[in-house]
């Protein structure tokens, strides 16, 4: 059974980088279409950046388009997201998630196409 951990969630200022991680143990590898959700206080979880089996195709929230980069390592079973010139709106809860698919380039922007959720990572970002 796979299971996901997020880490690297931390407190930054404004306009400052941070780089989460979801590491996969149940051995994804290439198997499955991966993405990271976030769910801010009082706010519905909303979708913020996918990646196909591949790692060739991606897709990004517009709300991040351009700040914040998805990629992953399947040898090592691990999902990035490295997140630039950060605001205050990021602020949330980041979740990793992951889809078992058949599909190579295809990703998911809805949280209910995903089989299995990591614990969530708290990122607070400060103006």
């Amino acid at each position: 059974q796979v299971q996901l951990v997020e880490s690297g969630g931390q407190s930054v200022q404004a306009g400052g980088s941070l780089r989460l991680s979801c590491a996969a143990s149940g051995g994804i590898g290439s198997s499955s279409a991966m993405g990271w959700f976030r769910q801010a206080a009082g706010k519905e979880r909303e979708f913020v950046a996918a990646t196909a089996r591949s790692g060739v195709y991606t897709d990004y929230a517009d709300s991040v388009k351009g700040r914040f980069t998805i990629s992953r390592d399947n040898a090592k079973n691990t999902v990035y997201l490295q997140m630039n010139s950060l605001k205050p709106e990021d602020t949330a809860n980041y979740y990793c998630a992951s889809k078992r698919t058949v599909y190579v380039t295809r990703t998911y922007d809805a949280w209910n196409h995903y089989d299995t959720w990591g614990q969530g990572t708290q990122v607070t970002v400060s103006s």
